[in-house]
């Protein structure tokens, strides 16, 4: 077993204003797909200016996206009681799921200002989001959230306020896998010119997995428990159609033209 390394959430406080590590992994993630977007601006030929815009657009769809699509898989009912909970933001609570259909939303219409393939567009993005996904998986484990169930294995940790058992710091099996692994992958095959819509399929299927794979040793949300047949999690529910979407997505970019934009080696 091994000690859980207990790290004020807070990195920085100047009075009574406090800066928390989990919105710092936020500004990691948005600074990361920035500085990429921009080595790669090339294959769109895309300025930084262009590069900055889409990021902002980005960065709008993750936080909206994200407050909203939680609020309907994951607090429900405290937005049924109280509407006005939705813009509580303080309290926490974002959702993968839904700041993910947000960055959607957010491609489409900047791909439609920019006169570009939506698919072609997404492809670029696609590379650029893991580093972001695995700092926030970074700022859950330092918040004591998603922990994982009781286990014996042995880099299992007792959680505080979990009760003595040790348990499967499930957060960071997702930065490993949602984070590093998936930015190793993708960044690598898109180096080269690929079909349209190869590179997004590649990232649904791959995040997919992953996250359901997680989710056998991550505890349900304690507000939802199971959702069906008695071991299924919501986060199993919302990711199970990236997987079956990943899947089509790749077989239908084989009939999909290459992207015979200059690409460096980058």
């Amino acid at each position: 077993m091994l000690n859980y390394p207990k790290i004020d959430p807070v990195a920085i406080s100047l009075g009574p204003v406090q800066i928390h590590w989990y919105g710092l992994m936020y500004l990691v993630g948005f600074l990361a797909a920035w500085w990429l977007g921009r080595r790669r601006a090339h294959r769109l030929g895309f300025s930084t200016d262009a590069v900055e815009t889409l990021i902002f657009y980005c960065v709008m769809g993750v936080i909206l996206g994200g407050r909203l699509g939680y609020a309907l898989f994951y607090g429900f009912d405290k937005l049924a009681d109280n509407p006005f909970w939705l813009f509580k933001i303080w309290e926490g609570g974002m959702s993968f799921h839904g700041g993910f259909v947000g960055v959607l939303v957010a491609a489409l219409i900047f791909a439609r200002k920019q006169d570009l393939h939506f698919f072609q567009l997404t492809d670029f993005i696609a590379p650029l989001v893991p580093i972001g996904l695995g700092a926030g998986r970074i700022g859950n484990f330092i918040n004591y959230e998603l922990p994982g169930r009781a286990s014996d294995v042995p880099w299992a940790m007792v959680f505080p306020n979990m009760g003595p058992a040790p348990r499967h710091p499930s957060s960071l099996y997702e930065f490993a896998l949602e984070g590093v692994v998936l930015f190793a992958v993708l960044w690598w095959f898109s180096r080269h010119p690929r079909r349209n819509g190869t590179t997004s399929g590649l990232f649904l299927l791959l995040y997919g997995v992953f996250r359901f794979s997680v989710e056998f040793v991550r505890l349900p949300d304690s507000q939802l428990g199971f959702i069906t047949f008695g071991w299924m999690t919501m986060g199993q529910l919302l990711t199970l159609p990236m997987i079956i979407g990943g899947l089509a997505l790749i077989g239908w970019s084989r009939y999909q033209p290459i992207n015979t934009a200059k690409v460096a080696n980058v």
